[in-house]
């Protein structure tokens, strides 16, 4: 594996994730994560995978037998000085079917440290279109 390389800013690792994903490089996707036991990722199965090891296997096994392809739609964005949250509509595309596969709501958590940018957090669910209708419909209030 080759030395991970240093990223200015959040969105230049995003855009790295992205291009390892399209990819299907699990080895790059795998260099973006910070150098720290507290990483954590979470696929829409639900499964919360901590250290590298586990998430880069996971990574592994998901790009092994498959390409995917993904739309990438911003929500928001918060950046502090050694804190990036990036909140994301992902819409996948599986090998080369036309049609997407799934929705999903993405957020991802950056940290700055000595190396630059780096991802210390990915949650990914599955977008629920009819519960998230009824949700929409409601007035909200704050109290």
């Amino acid at each position: 594996m080759t030395s991970p390389a240093i990223h200015a800013s959040p969105d230049d690792v995003e855009r790295a994730f992205y291009q390892a994903l399209a990819a299907g490089d699990a080895e790059k996707i795998s260099q973006l994560w910070a150098e720290d036991e507290e990483i954590v990722c979470v696929h829409p199965t639900g499964i919360r995978l901590t250290d590298l090891a586990p998430i880069r296997n996971s990574w592994r096994g998901i790009l092994a037998n498959t390409r995917l392809r993904v739309q990438v739609r911003v929500v928001t964005q918060w950046r502090g000085s050694m804190l990036a949250i990036h909140h994301l509509n992902e819409t996948l595309f599986v090998g080369k079917e036309q049609n997407p596969q799934s929705t999903l709501y993405v957020t991802h958590v950056y940290t700055r440290g000595p190396h630059g940018w780096r991802l210390a957090c990915r949650h990914a669910s599955a977008v629920d279109n009819k519960r998230q209708t009824l949700v929409d419909a409601q007035p909200h209030t704050f109290h």
